[in-house]
């Protein structure tokens, strides 16, 4: 919508949608995946996407050349301190201050560690990074990292990967209604697009998603289908939703008789 700008960091974007760029079949069906997204914001695994040979030269260079603002990402890492060094890496190779900051506190679901998180969050920005830290949707963590300088919190719907969608509305209804000066991103569990759509019409300005999308039968297709769900969210969200009622109420009111009527006597 060309009068609903999102501004990340100073950056003006027009697509809400992020896109990870790991698992797809190959790297061609990965750039016209990313074509059909409209995304405008890839993420980069620093650690589990290799720097492996692609038609001559390395993944992250085919990335790089796909003209989309690149989100390097620390994923895989289980300290501060590791992830820290990381983001520095990502920052020489990529040439940005934009981290995605990952920080597992658990190998069965990935959960993130709340109190590595906080602390690596504060060393990157005492360090000039942008930073984007991956949490669950726990509001004091939320919050905590608001406090420290963070513009973009992201939550996760559900445990990554699962595609289980948004386990807890509630909770992303409460981060809206108490983080209102912050982009919230949901990253982590969309499965489908109507998963999209409902983070959006709760209000939350964006998604990142990846194996939803490399994952499908058809990753092109599915990019699309991707691309329209979170539009129809976000103008569903700015539309206005009609409230909610217990009891059944007709679409058209009862106002009278509308028409005469012949009877017979």
């Amino acid at each position: 919508m060309s009068n609903d700008p999102w501004v990340i960091y100073g950056e003006t974007l027009t697509s809400r949608l992020f896109l990870g760029t790991a698992r797809y079949p190959s790297p061609k069906v990965m750039a016209d995946a990313v074509e059909a997204s409209g995304a405008e914001v890839l993420t980069v695994g620093m650690r589990r996407q290799a720097p492996s040979e692609v038609g001559g030269g390395s993944i992250w260079e085919h990335i790089a050349g796909l003209g989309r603002r690149v989100l390097p990402n620390t994923a895989g890492c289980h300290t501060a301190q590791e992830a820290v060094n990381l983001a520095e890496m990502a920052r020489e190779i990529f040439d940005t201050n934009w981290i995605k900051l990952e920080v597992v506190g658990d190998d069965y679901n990935l959960q993130p560690d709340p109190y590595a998180l906080i602390d690596a969050t504060r060393q990157l920005i005492e360090r000039g990074f942008k930073v984007f830290p991956y949490s669950t949707d726990d509001l004091v963590v939320c919050t905590r990292l608001r406090d420290l300088g963070c513009e973009v919190v992201m939550p996760w719907g559900s445990p990554i990967g699962t595609g289980k969608g948004l386990l807890n509305p509630y909770a992303l209804r409460t981060l809206r209604a108490r983080l209102p000066d912050v982009s919230l991103v949901v990253d982590a569990g969309i499965g489908v697009p109507s998963h999209a759509a409902k983070a959006l019409e709760l209000g939350l300005d964006g998604v990142l998603l990846n194996t939803a999308v490399a994952r499908a039968d058809d990753p092109v297709a599915m990019a699309e289908a991707f691309a329209h769900a979170v539009r129809a969210g976000r103008t569903a969200y700015r539309a206005g939703a009609m409230p909610e009622s217990e009891t059944a109420e007709p679409s058209t009111p009862v106002v009278g008789t509308p028409f005469w009527h012949n009877r017979s006597a």
